[in-house]
């Protein structure tokens, strides 16, 4: 059976560099501050229940001096450069600052406040500055260039000449090859983006927080099922409003709304809402912190030798330039909008069968999309989510690792947890040793920024030759329970648990030497989470975790059939909405020139939203899944020039799953066998397409890709 839509997921971010516990005690004074001892907690997690959030600043100030210090030990001593004394020891340098970052960025992510916030805003430019120290070190980088040259003679494996490798090449890219003048205006430039991606991104929490839709009267409930009529009114309570319904921003709230609510002009308002984010002209407003990172990063890749951005970022990418971005993007494209004008049709038609004259609008889509598949296929998503409870699936994910790799998870009791409502399982091998633990952490709140990701508290790593075991976290924002209820999923959402888990197995599994080359391209790194996806509605997995929350009955055989026949319906919608913020995030980037409003001298980014969607004929019923006031995957630093990653990746996973296919047998060992070994144990320490070549034996096709979303 076949996915749903393509969810809006936040990637992993596994790739932080950080070992286990601090190396060091500090001055006596200090070390009331559990982040600057050694953690004596199980598996030596973070001490969350210890852990103060006025312990953060300390503790990375700290961290920044003995980086610092391990910097000047390396350039300061009397030997030769040699791999050891030189690329391992900037490898191993800094440890306490990345593994404080570790933790105060995860939770600065899924459980933040105003207090975090202004850390946050206050260590971005040193960060930045203390990044620029490193790779600007001219003493630093002849020790590096001098191994550098002789590297064919030093007698490396193939692990070490990887290293090497990235440590030469982020010095250059990171200017070290720059003039002192030239120099000092990308440091400035750097210390601006930084501080200017830590502001979008809070914003634009702020924006989403800010909204509320307040309904006072029964009636206007009309369409929306008693799960989603409690939920509103739980948090109607907790907003201080007993007796009314609240409806938020958050993706459990207005995404179910905007698909049942019979009233048109409260989804107008709800919707409306969604998409004006960051774009109301008030404190929180981000049109200019657009404009300002869009030139920005223009500036810096000129400064570097780049024609524009996107060449700067995709040098290091599979895509390797922008032109086979677009290549790809451009042969879905068509096909997406060919599908999308028959799924507009199926709405008209059923805005015309209600008496309705009028034509759709945004507002609009998801209400009449959600009657035209119960038209088409007699489906009603109601039907589906009692057969999704929360726990189930998460288990239906564990049994699908324990098919394919023979690994276990334990819940673990009486550990410290980043947040109350988290959860933690110890990870084993299938010969019982110890992988890792994993957090998961599932519901929306205020203090949580929205989508899902996974992330990591602390990464896999090797201290004086033994196995350090990663911390991974897996974080969402799913449909809250009932009240004395489970909590029941959609088949969008246990698709994203999945994708998620998929991305804490490639954390867990990793086994490298070296930080540096532990991380993956970002247009590869989607592989292992969207392989993941494609076991969620077998039905040999779903006869595991399917059941009725009630009866424990399974999925009836007919409703499996109106799921398996209603897969690819929506998937012009959910193509396309995704296409256009792909355009819109390398249109930003391929910018040579920035078309500056002479009056104000910045960039009218509501103007280059309207014409890089126009001229592609996006029709006006579908916003891009971001629009760019709000778009942070792109301005927030992480999937800038990047998010095409998303469908790159999913040629690599749907070619991927017929591997298994092609033997009859979804869960055969032997090939999951070789994707562990070749693509989730190795970090970078090959070529991304080389990895997938050794997997697969051969370079992927598009065909399964365009099968998958019914787009031949």
């Amino acid at each position: 059976m076949k996915r749903q839509l393509l969810t809006a997921i936040t990637a992993i971010t596994i790739l932080s560099s950080c070992s286990s516990s601090p190396k060091k005690d500090t001055d006596e004074g200090d070390t009331a501050n559990p982040l600057l001892k050694e953690f004596s907690t199980p598996f030596a997690v973070p001490p969350f229940d210890k852990i103060k959030v006025s312990d953060y600043k300390p503790a990375i100030m700290q961290g920044l001096k003995e980086g610092e210090e391990d910097i000047n030990a390396i350039i300061s001593q009397s030997e030769e450069p040699t791999f050891e004394n030189t690329i391992v020891a900037l490898d191993d340098a800094g440890h306490l600052l990345s593994a404080t970052m570790s933790i105060f960025s995860s939770q600065n992510s899924a459980n933040t406040n105003d207090e975090m916030d202004a850390i946050s805003r206050e260590i971005s430019p040193l960060m930045s500055q203390y990044r620029d120290n490193i790779s600007m070190n001219q003493k630093l980088f002849e020790r590096v260039k001098n191994i550098y040259e002789k590297k064919n003679s030093l007698g490396l494996n193939k692990e070490q000449a990887k290293l090497l490798e990235e440590t030469y090449k982020r010095f250059v890219r990171g200017g070290a090859n720059l003039s002192p003048e030239e120099q000092a205006k990308l440091r400035d430039i750097n210390k601006q983006i930084a501080m200017l991606q830590v502001n979008f991104g809070q914003n634009m929490l702020k924006e989403t927080n800010a909204f509320q839709l307040i309904v006072d009267k029964q009636e206007d409930l009309a369409g929306l099922t008693e799960a989603q009529i409690s939920n509103a009114s739980e948090a109607a309570k907790k907003a201080g409003l007993d007796g009314k319904w609240l409806f938020t921003l958050h993706n459990p709230s207005i995404m179910p709304f905007l698909q049942n609510s019979e009233k048109r002009d409260l989804r107008e308002k709800i919707f409306n809402g969604y998409i004006m984010r960051g774009n109301n002209n008030n404190e929180n407003d981000n049109k200019d912190i657009v404009s300002q990172l869009v030139n920005l990063r223009l500036e810096k890749a000129k400064l570097l030798g780049y024609s524009n951005y996107a060449s700067y970022v995709l040098e290091e990418r599979m895509a390797k330039n922008e032109e086979n971005v677009y290549t790809l993007l451009n042969k879905l494209w068509e096909p997406a909008l060919r599908v999308t004008a028959n799924e507009l049709s199926d709405i008209s038609d059923e805005i015309k069968k209600e008496g309705g004259n009028f034509a759709a609008e945004g507002w609009d889509w998801r209400y009449y999309a959600e009657k035209a598949r119960k038209a088409k296929f007699d489906l009603d998503e109601s039907e589906i989510r009692p057969y999704l409870m929360l726990d189930n699936v998460r288990e239906g994910a564990f049994h699908v690792a324990n098919r394919l790799y023979g690994i276990t998870f334990s819940p673990i009791k009486n550990i410290p947890l980043p947040h109350p409502e988290a959860q933690a399982f110890e990870c084993k091998d299938k010969d019982g040793t110890h992988l890792g633990v994993l957090y998961m952490d599932f519901f929306p709140r205020a203090s949580k920024r929205g989508g899902a990701w996974c992330g990591s508290y602390r990464s896999q790593s090797y201290e004086n030759g033994k196995r350090v075991a990663p911390v991974v976290t897996i974080v969402c924002n799913f449909t809250p329970p009932a009240a004395g209820e489970p909590a029941l999923l959609s088949v969008d959402e246990a698709t994203t648990l999945f994708h998620e888990f998929g991305h804490g197995l490639h954390g867990l599994f990793r086994d490298v030497h070296y930080d540096g080359i532990g991380g993956v391209p970002r247009d590869f790194v989607e592989l292992p989470s969207q392989i993941m996806e494609h076991w969620v509605l077998e039905p040999e997995v779903l006869k595991v975790y399917a059941k009725h929350y009630k009866t424990g009955e399974l999925m009836p055989p007919a409703l499996l059939e109106k799921l398996d026949k209603s897969a690819k319906y929506g998937q012009g919608f959910a193509t396309t909405e995704y296409l256009a913020a792909s355009y819109l995030d390398m249109d930003y980037h391929i910018l040579k020139e920035i078309p500056l409003n002479k009056e104000q001298n910045n960039m009218n980014v509501v103007s280059f939203e309207a014409s890089t969607l126009s001229k592609r004929n996006l029709p006006s019923q579908i916003p891009p899944r971001y629009r760019s006031t709000y778009f942070n995957h792109t301005m927030g630093g992480g999937y800038t020039a990047g998010y095409y990653s998303y469908i790159w990746s999913e040629v690599l996973d749907c070619d991927g799953f017929e591997a298994f296919k092609e033997t009859g047998d979804i869960f055969n060992q032997e090939v999951a066998a070789k994707f562990r070994k070749h693509v989730l144990t190795p970090g970078g320490i090959d070529d991304a397409m080389e990895m997938y070549k050794n997997f697969r034996g051969k370079e992927p096709g598009v065909e399964p890709l365009l099968r998958e979303r019914g787009l031949l």
